[in-house]
């Protein structure tokens, strides 16, 4: 059954939803962007209510500024007060919840690190952010891919039949091809100390609790991620899809993961 209910964060009264469920172990989900709580197309509903039928509470809430929350809306750089107060939401709100595990996407999962430390019992990391930007719409990707993104589409181009008959056939723009076999070769200069990649690199490295990372390889936010940061030892499962949010047949890979993290943090 789901719930609506409120708690407070810094004087702020914020909303939140609850989808009961006997297990030990539950889902606090933290929404992308600025994204309420029932996620783009509701795909954050239907994630809880097919994780809660598993067995498992799920916990969404709408940080301050966003949906029926109150407050000022400080973004996911600014929303570590919003994450704990919604962890201790969860377990006074489900009090058999003794292990609780977040999920966020995008820059809900840059947060999820940068806050750290907070009073959880695992992480599931999906397409983490890193770009330097205060565009934090989850589903607004950047003008231009990573360059490991145009290096590997290079060089599918390069292996394609097609290309090559061009490419005897003069066809092809040399000068073109030149700065592409160039930009192959290049490595991706190293992260300033202070950037965002650098600091996610650290919190990596420093987590307390256990992780997973979730890569869909066909998205420019998760291209870029495992270009610019080292995940640090934490297991990193890849899925080959574009879809950012892990939208359509993909979300039956999502649910497979997160149930997988759940029911091991309630052995």
């Amino acid at each position: 059954m789901r719930h609506q209910l409120s708690f407070a964060c810094n004087g702020d009264m914020l909303a939140a939803s609850l989808d009961e469920a006997p297990g030990t172990a539950g889902l606090l989900i933290i929404s992308g962007g600025n994204e309420v709580r029932s996620g783009a197309h509701r795909g954050m509903a239907t994630l809880a209510q097919r994780v809660a039928a598993a067995g498992y509470p799920v916990f969404r809430f709408d940080r301050r500024g966003v949906g029926d929350s109150e407050g000022e809306n400080a973004g996911y750089t600014g929303s570590r007060d919003d994450i704990a107060a919604a962890i201790a939401a969860f377990r006074t709100a489900a009090p058999p919840v003794t292990r609780v595990v977040a999920f966020g996407n995008c820059d809900a999962a840059s947060a999820l690190l940068l806050h750290q430390p907070l009073a959880l019992d695992a992480l599931i990391l999906a397409n983490p952010w890193t770009y330097e930007s205060d565009d934090e719409e989850e589903t607004d990707e950047p003008a231009l891919p990573p360059s490991s993104a145009i290096r590997a589409r290079y060089m599918s181009r390069l292996k394609d039949p097609k290309n090559l008959l061009r490419l005897i056939k003069g066809e092809i723009d040399f000068r073109k091809l030149g700065r592409g076999l160039l930009a192959l070769g290049t490595a991706a200069p190293p992260s300033a100390p202070d950037s965002l990649p650098a600091r996610l690199d650290a919190a990596m490295a420093g987590l307390g609790c256990p992780a997973t990372i979730l890569l869909a390889t066909g998205d420019r936010t998760a291209q870029a991620f495992a270009q610019n940061c080292d995940s640090g030892g934490i297991p990193v499962r890849r899925l080959s899809s574009p879809s950012h949010s892990f939208a359509g047949d993909d979300a039956d890979w999502l649910v497979e993961r997160i149930l997988a993290t759940l029911g091991s943090a309630e052995e």
